[in-house]
């Protein structure tokens, strides 16, 4: 059985790293380097660095500071639109990139991005929000398509795995969305890491036994009294395999 990872799923936003609730209210996490060295020291998985910078560039040297810190591997996403834009974040160390809008947009980069880099290198991130009692996409609003079959278009594509965040949810620490983890149960073939409520080490437990492959989060590691290894001994004492340094 493949181990369970634990990811710090984090913005970059104004050359600083932050966490948002419901996707806005950001609060800061901490400075590029110093956060990294942190995430290092504490057993973590992967992270993955988000940038949600609005000008419609990629802030590539904040990027690479973070990278050139990084020993863990590393997932980066925000504004990617091209082959080339994979291609330089790809150079500044990330192993992984991560898709959203442009996935929405022409489904069909991910097979390019596949094609050209390999599936396991791309994740597509899916953003969720409940609207009249239905999951929804949600993409600076909610869309009329269902996350499910979105995600099955994706993985149809050649992604390699689906980062699958709950807006209500997000920055909350009131638990992961169980109603939407019930939902893509057993559905995917790809990884599956679910992000946005994770409050304490038991809802990583049931997080994994309702189908999630990996976890992510910012909140609990920041600001509440957990750490990674209080996630990865939760998971241990429940007999699911995780990576202990």
């Amino acid at each position: 059985m493949l181990k369970t990872r634990v990811i710090p799923c984090v913005l970059l936003k104004d050359g600083q790293l932050v966490k948002s609730v419901n996707f806005s209210s950001f609060r800061t996490i901490g400075y590029l380097k110093s956060t990294a060295r942190i995430y290092n020291a504490r057993n973590v998985d992967e992270l993955i660095v988000l940038d949600i910078n609005k000008n419609g560039f990629i802030d590539f040297e904040s990027l690479e500071d973070i990278a050139n810190e990084c020993f863990m591997p590393l997932t980066i996403g925000g504004g990617i639109r091209t082959l080339e834009d994979i291609r330089k974040v790809l150079d500044i160390g990330a192993d992984k990139i991560s898709i959203n809008s442009i996935a929405l947009q022409n489904p069909n980069f991910i097979k390019e991005a596949t094609n050209t880099f390999g599936s396991s290198c791309v994740v597509c991130s899916i953003d969720v929000k409940k609207d009249k009692n239905q999951f929804k996409v949600f993409n600076n609003g909610v869309l009329n398509l269902d996350p499910l079959e979105l995600a099955l278009k994706y993985e149809s594509l050649g992604a390699g795995e689906i980062l699958l965040t709950s807006v209500d949810k997000e920055g909350s620490s009131l638990g992961y969305d169980w109603e939407l983890l019930e939902y893509f149960k057993g559905k995917l073939k790809i990884p599956l890491i679910i992000n946005g409520g994770l409050s304490k080490p038991q809802d990583g437990v049931k997080a994994i036994q309702l189908g999630a492959n990996a976890l992510a989060g910012a909140f609990i590691f920041h600001f509440s009294q957990y750490t990674p290894n209080d996630v990865k001994n939760e998971l241990l004492k429940n007999n699911i395999p995780v990576r202990i340094v």
